[in-house]
């Protein structure tokens, strides 16, 4: 699991402490009253003899238990963390600053406590946070048909290298890598947890990856190269754009998030072998809610000897949350990997827990 827990007593008395520690790390359930709650909770504390504790919010759920209207268990944990929040606020209302610890530490805030909390609650540090949001802001203006030198200042780069570098870093070539007439486009959004990238040509979605998994740019670079391929006579490239593939993902991921609906009917191009399709497929199979072992999957697809080939087809998914190989765990429960990052892996499952 993401966290090994202590001891049920060296866990009470952390309960009984208010102990921030393990604010969204553990949760407590009360068998009289059948609801969970953050360790943090200023409710009446309970007998050790009633509480069960659990590392996630889904087991909680899956035991039968409901969230504490109090402490809301089921919102973000972050946004009970102070330096989170002075941080975010900050960080919305001058989007366009250049961060540095220096400016951390003006707001009287510790950078390496911030550290910590930004990285156990979204996987990056806030430097790296704000780092994306500026590449962002000139991915947009970019998209939106500004010159490279006005992204560029828009996105506070004091430099042209320095954003050609970071855009590259980001996205695997520099903007003008970008073609304003290329068959496959690309749309940044924001999600609940965090902003992701899509790319679609008119008719279906090819990739979906949130911006900061590391092995975005090759799979851009991989995604051209397979199509052309596919196509002799057409070299692809990535432009700027929002296609009506790319506008209905966004929409069936806004009703996903709020809990309006866990279907997705956008069409998708997958890019893979045959064996890597099924898995795809059969992935798709898996309600929201629930979860599937490597090997349950190998069983499915008729290959159940396979199940390193179903765990390398599942990591090299393009298309994160439509189809969902978040939902697929060890033989053990544990979490295993996820491009996205495990944290992520998490918050998804508990979130899908409510579809059950």
């Amino acid at each position: 699991m993401l966290f090994e827990l202590p001891n049920p007593e060296e866990l009470y008395q952390a309960l009984l402490d208010r102990n921030e520690v393990y604010d969204g790390r553990a949760y407590v359930c009360v068998k009289t009253t059948g609801i969970f709650c953050r360790l943090t909770c200023s409710a009446r504390d309970p007998k050790f003899e009633n509480c069960q504790f659990f590392e996630t919010v889904a087991e909680c759920l899956n035991a039968g238990y409901r969230p504490c209207k109090r402490c809301k268990p089921l919102a973000p944990s972050a946004l009970a963390d102070e330096n989170i929040t002075v941080l975010l606020r900050e960080m919305e209302r001058c989007p366009g600053k250049r961060w540095r610890e220096s400016d951390v530490v003006k707001l009287g805030l510790d950078p390496s406590s911030v550290r910590r909390s930004f990285k156990r609650q979204y996987g990056v540090t806030f430097l790296e946070m704000t780092r994306q949001s500026r590449i962002k802001e000139g991915f947009e203006l970019l998209s939106e048909g500004s010159r490279v030198i006005d992204a560029q200042v828009g996105a506070g780069f004091e430099s042209a290298s320095a954003f050609r570098s970071a855009f590259a870093k980001l996205l695997g070539t520099t903007p003008a890598g970008f073609s304003s007439d290329a068959g496959l486009q690309a749309s940044w959004f924001d999600t609940p947890l965090g902003a992701m990238i899509a790319v679609s040509d008119q008719r279906q979605l090819h990739l979906l990856e949130f911006s900061d998994r590391k092995a975005l740019p090759a799979e851009l670079k991989r995604l051209c190269r397979s199509l052309s391929q596919t196509n002799a006579d057409t070299a692809f490239a990535v432009g700027f754009g929002k296609p009506p593939p790319v506008q209905q993902v966004e929409a069936e991921l806004n009703d996903f998030y709020n809990l309006r609906s866990d279907v997705f009917k956008v069409p998708l191009a997958m890019h893979g072998t045959a064996f890597t399709q099924s898995v795809w497929r059969e992935l798709q199979t898996i309600p929201a809610g629930h979860t599937r072992s490597y090997s349950d999957v190998a069983r499915a697809v008729g290959r159940p000897a396979a199940v390193r080939a179903v765990a390398r087809a599942n990591g090299a998914n393009q298309i994160a949350i439509v189809i969902p190989c978040h939902r697929v765990i060890g033989a053990d429960g544990s979490l295993t990997g996820y491009g996205g990052g495990l944290w992520r892996k998490q918050k998804l499952i508990e979130l899908e827990c409510q579809y059950r």
